[in-house]
């Protein structure tokens, strides 16, 4: 995942997105914001894509720093909120070892993690510990490598239960896959993408100086996993990202 890659995501946004902000079925994130909002205080949205969360950010706090790796979000991003006066727009790829970035009271960074190269994640968990300011806030959201797996438990079970037989084993390729997942690496749209488990995201943030005070789920529905998801699947736990809530120590 790098500049041209995103360049073109951003191109077809809406179909290659998941959009977190409108399935974010309990506004479980926004009700974490606002505690640790304030007008004297500036935020950082890394990863803003199309900006879906910066009128939030923008009525919350006093100076918003909007950051993103593709000149075309960064564009869409500004135009669709040039009415908000307090938004500065940054290009900028996170994980690069020479990106600086303003530092900030809070930070939200919602599934900007999730490239396959645990070089650039390492940068990148780096580069949000030194945008964030001893004592500041964070919030991070990541996809789950718990709730991939349950989806793919919950996909194989619905196949069986209405007769259809599962895909033919292969040896080659099924390697290939535990491979990646023991790496956290799962194909979203045939291009693997960084899943994290709840330990290991607690693990990495210790690592970089943050406290997590706490850890949720942020629930989906089944649509978001199947297109003809049946109803009676709303019966049982939903799939999920995970959401930590951080303070950076003194």
């Amino acid at each position: 995942m790098d500049k041209k890659y995103w360049e073109k995501v951003a191109l077809d946004h809406g179909n290659e997105i998941f959009d977190v902000f409108g399935n974010d079925q309990t506004g479980l994130i926004r009700s974490r914001i606002v505690p640790l909002a304030s007008p004297g205080k500036s935020a950082l949205d890394l990863g803003c894509a199309i900006g879906r969360w910066l009128p939030v950010l923008s009525s919350s706090f006093s100076k918003v720093y909007a950051v993103d790796i593709a000149k075309k979000y960064i564009e869409m991003a500004r135009e669709k909120h040039e009415h908000l006066g307090n938004i500065e727009f940054i290009r900028a790829d996170i994980t690069g070892k020479k990106s600086k970035l303003p530092v900030a009271d809070f930070a939200i960074c919602i599934n900007a993690i999730l490239t396959s190269s645990l070089k650039k994640r390492t940068v990148f968990f780096k580069v949000l510990a030194d945008c964030v300011k001893k004592g500041g806030d964070m919030i991070l959201v990541v996809p789950s490598l718990e709730s991939i797996l349950y989806s793919e438990f919950i996909g194989k079970k619905w196949k069986l239960d209405r007769g259809r037989p599962s895909s033919s084993f292969k040896a080659a390729k099924a390697s290939k896959k535990y491979q990646a997942l023991i790496q956290g690496l799962y194909e979203i749209d045939n291009v693997p993408t960084k899943h994290y488990l709840r330990e290991e995201l607690i693990v990495l943030l210790t690592k970089e100086g943050f406290e997590v005070n706490e850890i949720q789920k942020v629930q989906y529905t089944w649509k978001t996993e199947f297109h003809d998801a049946p109803a009676s699947l709303s019966k049982i736990p939903s799939p999920w990202d995970w959401m930590a809530v951080c303070k950076k120590r003194d």
